[in-house]
């Protein structure tokens, strides 16, 4: 790894433990990646010698952690449906009603909780489409390649011409998406309770961070990893059949 000129998405991709060092400098390593650290810091005027010591500081690691960059691409298509559940799972609901409730009660001093609901309410919408998306057109097209790859057979040519169609689609929801989170973290202050928030208000907040959060991580396996993989698998066919 080099951190001067490779990409955050691909440092990421390499030490999943530095997602929280760009985190803490609101550095986007998801649906910004293509980025070096020094493009990342320029228009912001962050520090990029203090990132690359943060980094180069972190603890070696003892051998047993998970080098994601190795794994196949069958490996990631499992792991991406493990990450999306709490996406769209039973979390997502329990959300909604604790966000409705926490504008009843608290809307008339707090009024921006209507904004991060209104946000919360359309993230969780669209990411339900997004998924079923991903798991009708494109992951269906991905399985299909793993297994003529196996098979040494040709892989048909799909309605959507090349994956690089729908992979831009879903970079781009993924883009929008990482908008309204970042939009809610401005209006939660990071997540912080207000002093006077009872205790459904500060579970709430904890509960967006944690969605923030998979969300970060379910975009990075896919932008940074699993959709290049798909990518150059389907130019290696191109190139064989």
């Amino acid at each position: 790894m080099n951190t001067q000129t490779d990409f955050i998405g691909d440092i990421v991709a390499e030490d999943f433990r530095t997602a929280a060092i760009f985190k803490k400098y609101g550095i986007d390593f998801c649906c910004k990646g293509g980025r070096t650290i020094e493009e990342a810091c320029g228009p912001r005027n962050l520090d990029s010698d203090q990132i690359y010591s943060d980094i180069e500081n972190l603890p070696k690691t003892d051998g047993n952690s998970i080098d994601f960059t190795s794994w196949n691409i069958r490996s990631f298509s499992r792991l991406r449906r493990k990450n999306a559940s709490p996406l769209c799972g039973r979390k997502t609901p329990v959300l909604q009603q604790f966000l409705d409730k926490l504008c009843k009660v608290h809307g008339a001093l707090h009024p921006e909780l209507f904004e991060i609901r209104d946000l919360f309410f359309a993230s969780a919408q669209d990411l339900a489409s997004h998924m079923k998306k991903e798991e009708l057109m494109l992951f269906p097209f991905i399985k299909n390649m793993v297994r003529a790859q196996i098979e040494g057979m040709a892989i048909p040519q799909p309605p959507f011409g090349s994956v690089e169609n729908p992979v831009n689609m879903m970079k781009h929801e993924h883009t929008v998406e990482g908008e309204r989170l970042r939009k809610i973290a401005e209006l939660t202050d990071e997540y912080t309770p207000p002093a006077d928030a009872c205790n459904t208000y500060k579970v709430t907040f904890a509960m967006l961070q944690d969605f923030e959060n998979d969300l970060h991580k379910h975009v990075h396996l896919e932008n940074n990893i699993l959709f290049p993989k798909a990518i150059q698998l389907e130019k290696e066919f191109s190139v064989e059949h």
